[in-house]
């Protein structure tokens, strides 16, 4: 080969020349890789080898060390309020996952105990289940009820959630079957009345028969990819008995159904008194015929024995979500700027107005990060230069109003 052909050859991968590489030039069909190249990617086999051997090592023993205690503490550090819920949920995950490593007692089977969580939408349903998940490093998959349809219809049937559930751990059987998948928005799958179908309710009452075997436990058959089936391809078989399913929904009208069972409303001597006004948690008072009353069919209420609720978020709630999380949506939004070297400083009566706006907004918890991106889009967008020169910016009352628009008037009226 001339002198100058062996100029013009490099490594396909680091685009060194063979004159700026020390050893040989491996010559392929089209392509060059040096030795450093050879090596690097002989090292990256090597540890995705060893990686593998420890993921199969340690099937079979999984290990749970969490008391429900540490649980409820780990969950508090990102999840203001809902003490309840929270403590319902830390004994359930513990008692599940004591149940995976001891499967039967003293000749006793213990069974599996999914759960059904109950309030209005922005309270921190899916994000208390995406914490628990990370808390438990469990794969976990959340999924909208509104989607599925019975199989064969168009849409997602339910088995597509265990597809996701294999996809999201590269196919790793064992390490999916001790997972959590929490299925949004249960109640908009409610049957259209008491009485069984005679048409075909396919994405409501279909689906909720479909979901039975799902959660109860049984062998199903899944495409690797996390996508649909199809002839010709290999299909994986995951047992559902050890995932553990969590739906939640707002459940909305299902205070009346209670309220009308427990009232009875009557005339004269000897009336109930309405017990609305002694504000019990719903989950003390409701019984499965009301969820049965609601839509959802007896065959599933019974495979949710057990049911929390979430209850509304008050002011106070929303000014500790903002400010005291490990992530708290004040702290993120401070380090971002921090980086441009922007010191960004809320004032109490700052806090107070996003706080009235999110509640005129009526989205819980979701609507603070709306609010607060809205009124630092154009400090974020103005303020970075490329000397990252310092500067300060304050949020205060008059700032947050000018952003909407509003005098303190119209925030009054809006509350």
């Amino acid at each position: 080969m001339a002198k100058s052909d062996t100029k013009n050859r490099h490594c396909s991968f680091c685009q060194r020349s063979e004159i700026q590489i020390d050893g040989q030039l491996i010559t392929g069909p089209g392509i060059f890789i040096c030795e450093d190249c050879v090596e690097l990617c002989n090292g990256l086999i090597r540890d995705r080898k060893q990686n593998k051997d420890n993921q199969i090592s340690a099937r079979g023993k999984f290990k749970f060390n969490l008391m429900p205690t540490e649980i409820f503490d780990i969950l508090s550090e990102y999840i203001i309020g809902q003490e309840e819920a929270k403590r319902t949920l830390s004994v359930a995950v513990y008692n599940h996952y004591k149940r995976i490593n001891n499967p039967v007692i003293n000749s006793t089977e213990i069974e599996k105990s999914n759960i059904l969580l109950i309030g209005p939408t922005g309270v921190g349903k899916t994000y208390l289940v995406r914490t628990l998940s990370k808390i438990l490093n469990v794969p976990n998959v959340i999924g909208d009820a509104t989607t599925l349809t019975q199989a064969g219809y168009v849409g997602s049937d339910v088995e597509e959630l265990l597809s996701r559930l294999t996809a999201a751990v590269d196919g790793d059987i064992e390490l999916a079957e001790r997972g959590i998948v929490y299925i949004d928005e249960i109640d908009k799958i409610a049957r259209k009345s008491e009485n069984t179908s005679i048409t075909r309710d396919v994405s409501g009452e279909g689906v909720q028969q479909a979901l039975l075997k799902l959660v109860e436990g049984y062998k199903a058959t899944v495409p690797p990819d996390g996508g649909r089936k199809h002839p010709h391809q290999k299909l994986l078989a995951v047992d559902t008995a050890h995932i553990l399913f969590i739906a939640g929904g707002s459940f909305e009208g299902l205070d009346k159904i209670i309220e009308r069972r427990i009232n009875k409303k009557t005339l004269g001597f000897g009336s109930e008194i309405s017990v609305k006004s002694e504000n019990k948690d719903i989950s003390e008072i409701l019984e499965p015929q009301d969820l049965i009353k609601f839509g959802i069919i007896p065959e599933l209420v019974g495979r949710f024995p057990i049911v929390t609720t979430f209850r509304e978020l008050n002011d106070a709630d929303l000014k500790r979500i903002l400010i005291e999380p490990k992530n708290a949506l004040i702290k993120q939004y401070k380090e971002l700027m921090w980086l441009d070297n922007i010191d960004l400083k809320f004032t109490e009566e700052g806090i107070n107005s996003i706080i009235s706006m999110t509640k005129k907004r009526k989205t819980g918890a979701r609507g603070l990060r709306s609010v607060v991106d809205k009124i630092l889009k154009n400090p974020m967008f103005e303020m970075p230069d490329k000397n990252k020169t310092k500067k300060q910016f304050v949020v205060d009352d008059k700032y947050v109003l000018t952003c909407f628009k509003l005098n303190p008037l119209d925030l009054k009226k809006a509350n």
